[in-house]
C-alpha cells in the first residue's frame, strides 16, 4: 500500500463502466490517481456523443474524488486512425483500426503525455492482463475469454506494458458491473459502446462514402464470369456476404461470399465456399508486415497458434523469417484471409504480438 501511495497513475476514462471501475480499483489500492478523458476528431456528418461522454466520465471522477483533465488528440486520431483507415480501404484492404489507435493514440500520445507530466503509469478499461517474469513483461488474454481484448493490444512494447495497469483484466464483466454498483458508481449498468474504438457503432460503406466515390462494377463467379453487380469494390471486404446483387441465381442457391477482390478493375469475386483451395482467399502460408512482437524478440520457430480476426478461433502455426520477409504458416488452410488485417500470436494465454496480413 505505501509503494502504490506515492505512484501516480492516469486512467483514461471514457465514460464507460470498464474504465470507470479500473480508476475506481486503483484508488482503492492506494494510488494517486488522475482521469483523462481523450478526446478524438470526429466527422462532422456523424453524431458524435463525445460531450455526453465526457460528462459521465467526469460524473465518475467527481464520485471518486480524483482530479479530471482532458488530452485533445483530434490531430493525432485523425492521422493515425482516420487517415489510415480511409487509404487502406482505398487500396483494397480491410483495415484494423482498433489496433491503430491502441499503438498512436492510447499507448502513443496517452501514455507519453501522461509520463511527461509526471505519471508513472496510465491505466485503461482493457480486458487483458500484464505479468513480470524475470526482467521482462509478458502480455496475457484477459480472465473473461468472451471479452479478452488481447488481439488488438499485439503492438504494444515492453516500455508500454512496464508503464500500463489493466485493472479489469483479472475480472469477468458480470463481476465488473457487480463491483461498479458497490463502488456506487454511475456508470454501472451503462451499456458498453460498440465499434470502431472512439468512434462507435457505425456504417462503414456510408462513412467511407464521404471519401470513396460508389463506382458500378461487376461480380464474377470463380470461373469468372459476370454474375451480379456492386457500387464499389473498396466498399467490400473479404467473407462478405451482403453489399452487392447477384442476378444469375438459383432459388437453391447458398448464400454468396467475397472471396477475392480487383479494386484497378474494380470487381469481386464470389462463391458459395470459402475454403476452397485456389481461392486468392484461401491459404495455408500467410505473409505478414508491421511486425512487432511484445518481448522485442523474433519467436522461437516452434508451434504456436494465431488469429487473423477478432474473436476467431485459435488456430496452430509456426512462424517463419525468408530474408526481409516474416510468414505464418499454418497447419490447414485458412478461410477469408484479408489483406489488411491483423495476425495475433499467442502461446497458450500469452500474446506474443503480430503484424499486418500483406
Amino acid at each position: 500500500m505505501n509503494e502504490k501511495k506515492f505512484k501516480t497513475v492516469y486512467v483514461g476514462m471514457s465514460g464507460g463502466v470498464d474504465s470507470s471501475l479500473s480508476a475506481a480499483l486503483l484508488k482503492e489500492e492506494g494510488y494517486d490517481v488522475v482521469g483523462v478523458f481523450i478526446k478524438v476528431w470526429s466527422p462532422d456528418f456523424l453524431p458524435c456523443d463525445w460531450k455526453e461522454e465526457r460528462r459521465d466520465a467526469m460524473r465518475v471522477a467527481a464520485e471518486l474524488d480524483i482530479p479530471f483533465k482532458t488530452y485533445d488528440f483530434e490531430d493525432e486520431y485523425k492521422k493515425e486512425v482516420v487517415d489510415y483507415m480511409i487509404r487502406e480501404y482505398k487500396e483494397g484492404k480491410t483495415p484494423n483500426p482498433d489496433a491503430m489507435c491502441n499503438r498512436y493514440v492510447k499507448f502513443g500520445s496517452f501514455l507519453n503525455k501522461a509520463l511527461d507530466e509526471g505519471a508513472d503509469y496510465i491505466a485503461t478499461g482493457h480486458y487483458a492482463k500484464i505479468k513480470k517474469v524475470g526482467d521482462k513483461y509478458e502480455l496475457l488474454k484477459g480472465e473473461d475469454e468472451n471479452k479478452d481484448q488481447s488481439y488488438f493490444l499485439w503492438t504494444l512494447t515492453q516500455r508500454d506494458l512496464g508503464r500500463t495497469l489493466f485493472p479489469v483484466g483479472e475480472i469477468k464483466k458480470p463481476e465488473v458491473r457487480k463491483l461498479a454498483e458497490k463502488f456506487k458508481l454511475s456508470v454501472a449498468n451503462k451499456k458498453d459502446s460498440q465499434g470502431i474504438c472512439f468512434v462507435g457503432k457505425i456504417d462503414v460503406k456510408e462513412f467511407l462514402k464521404n471519401y470513396i466515390d460508389e463506382k458500378r462494377g461487376d461480380v464474377l463467379n470463380t470461373a469468372l464470369e459476370v454474375v451480379g453487380y456492386h457500387d464499389g469494390a473498396q466498399f467490400l471486404t473479404i467473407g462478405q456476404r451482403h453489399g452487392f446483387t447477384i442476378t444469375k441465381k438459383t432459388p437453391n442457391d447458398k448464400p454468396y461470399y467475397v472471396v477475392g477482390k480487383d479494386i484497378d478493375k474494380n470487381t469481386i469475386i464470389v462463391s458459395t465456399e470459402i475454403l476452397k483451395e485456389g481461392l486468392a482467399s484461401t491459404k495455408k502460408e500467410v505473409e505478414i508486415e508491421s511486425v512487432s512482437w511484445v518481448s522485442g524478440e523474433f519467436p522461437e520457430n516452434k508451434k504456436y497458434q494465431a488469429r487473423l480476426r477478432y474473436r476467431q478461433n485459435l488456430r496452430d502455426c509456426v512462424v517463419e523469417k525468408r530474408g526481409e520477409k516474416t510468414f505464418t504458416i499454418f497447419d490447414e488452410l485458412q478461410e477469408n484471409v484479408t489483406s489488411g488485417q491483423s495476425i495475433v500470436l499467442y502461446e497458450g494465454d500469452k500474446c506474443l504480438g503480430g503484424g499486418v496480413i500483406v
